[in-house]
């Protein structure tokens, strides 16, 4: 059999509750109902994060954010970055024979050419390499040109790109990344999608935002109308999962929160509903459809799945990837599956009592947001705003000093406990009738916060030190 091509489309901050197939028809998404019913879907799939950058730096790499400097979305900041020392699965492919092209958001490095995409492994890129960016009033990178917006809703250009990429290379082996940024903020849809949604009750940010699925969607089925067009759809690995949980932030009209299937938390949040994601897999030539699979899959895996797959070697066999090769798994072979995995995010330099959480078996640990490791400061608020609508004013990231390293008291750290097996949506806390897991799961949180530190990031950015202080 040739090697199979790879279509992984990512998408921004959607949750389950945003797919038809999982809201009772909340919205009207029959391209992604379809996948998933002729899909390997996957109920515990698990983002290495509950924010982008660093989501997106594990799904490159195959390896907890924490290793590869990836630890915030500050761009500005350059905290998004993956550093330079790693390889990414574009990488591996492009050495193994792949044409690799990204369309869409990058946000893994940028205000420094060596952060560029096509210094990480793309031969391709079409998108912007930051956090967010205007629907409408978007500036955009081509190659070495820069595109200002023409008209075209920018989920409709990512499409547009897409389905070039198809075509041009539709007699090669290809990798493509097709990331939108839909439905991540601002909350911009065509023309006449979000009446329906305003009608049906939802506020203008919620009737937007499923305006903005809705418009994805009729993007992703032109992609898949275009592989099957092109003879290409059996022999290509298309994979779909979004970054993160869905964001719900905001008041009165701006408000965003909905239906998300019960699960616990948001975006940003350790808890299910800000990692636990959406995701499934498609290989007609590879495995059969129409299943799914419960093992817990996580974001590191897809790096050395995906290369099992096209039977391509990493470039960099020496260095220690946290995920593990799922294939057999995904086509219901018995196999070794994971039992313990890791998060753990908070604001500027990682804190690993603050928001962080631990997966053994069906028990999980969660260490609830601290306060005072979250805040962001109002002049990198500025920069991140000015970077999509001003790109012109900044060349190079901030490399004035950022907020000093909070102190935490042991009164501030509450562990939480939850038995996911009988207690999906995190409603029963068992911290107090169980302390010795609790602290043995605590003990190895902190075991393996403590191994991931990239002890420094080179001269671009700040040391990352484990240099948080718990006062007991």
């Amino acid at each position: 059999m040739a090697r199979p091509n790879v279509l992984q489309i990512v998408v921004d901050d959607l949750g389950f509750g945003d797919i038809g197939c999982f809201n009772y028809g909340i919205t009207d998404t029959p391209a992604l109902d379809r996948l998933f019913a002729e899909s390997v879907q996957l109920s515990q799939h698990y983002s290495a994060s509950p924010v982008c950058a660093p989501a997106r730096a594990a799904l490159f790499t195959g390896r907890y954010p924490h290793r590869t400097g990836a630890v915030d979305t500050l761009d500005g900041r350059g905290l998004d970055r993956i550093a330079l020392d790693e390889d990414t699965l574009a990488d591996a492919l492009a050495a193994a024979g792949y044409t690799t092209g990204l369309v869409g958001k990058w946000h893994s490095g940028a205000l420094d050419p060596r952060f560029h995409p096509t210094r990480r492994g793309f031969h391709e890129f079409v998108g912007f390499q930051g956090g967010w960016m205007d629907y409408w009033d978007w500036t955009i990178q081509k190659g070495d040109v820069v595109r200002r917006a023409d008209g075209r809703y920018l989920t409709d250009v990512w499409t547009d790109e897409a389905v070039d990429f198809l075509r041009r290379h539709q007699q090669d082996p290809f990798y493509l990344h097709l990331a939108y940024n839909a439905p991540h903020a601002p909350f911009q849809a065509p023309d006449g999608m979000i009446d329906k949604h305003l009608a049906r009750g939802n506020n203008p940010a919620v009737a937007a935002l499923y305006a903005m699925v809705e418009a994805m969607d009729t993007g992703i089925a032109r992609v898949l109308a275009e592989l099957d067009r092109l003879g290409l759809a059996d022999n290509t690995v298309v994979l779909f999962t979004s970054d993160n949980g869905p964001q719900m932030r905001g008041h009165g009209p701006e408000a965003t929160d909905r239906f998300n299937c019960g699960f616990r938390g948001s975006k940003g949040h350790t808890y299910e509903g800000g990692i636990r994601v959406p995701g499934l897999i498609r290989w007609p030539d590879g495995m059969d459809g129409g299943t799914r699979v419960d093992a817990m899959i996580h974001f590191t895996d897809w790096y050395p799945t995906i290369l099992a797959m096209a039977g391509a070697p990493s470039v960099n066999p020496d260095l220690a990837r946290d995920g593990a090769d799922m294939f057999a798994a995904l086509r219901g072979e018995s196999g070794d599956v994971p039992e313990q995995r890791f998060w753990q995010w908070n604001r500027y330099r990682p804190v690993g009592v603050c928001n962080a959480a631990m997966r053994d078996g069906h028990w999980k640990l969660v260490l609830p947001e601290i306060e005072s490791a979250m805040h962001v400061t109002a002049d990198d608020l500025e920069m991140d705003r000015a970077l999509r609508y001003e790109p012109d004013r900044f060349t190079h990231i901030r490399t004035d000093p950022m907020p000093p390293m909070p102190v935490i008291t042991e009164d501030e750290v509450r562990p939480e406990l939850y038995n996911l097996a009988i207690d999906p949506l995190e409603l029963d806390d068992l911290a107090a009738a169980e302390p010795d897991r609790v602290r043995r799961m605590r003990a190895e949180l902190d075991a393996w916060f403590t191994d991931a530190q990239r002890p420094d990031l080179g001269a671009d950015a700040s040391a990352l030190r484990r240099d948080w202080t718990v006062v007991s």
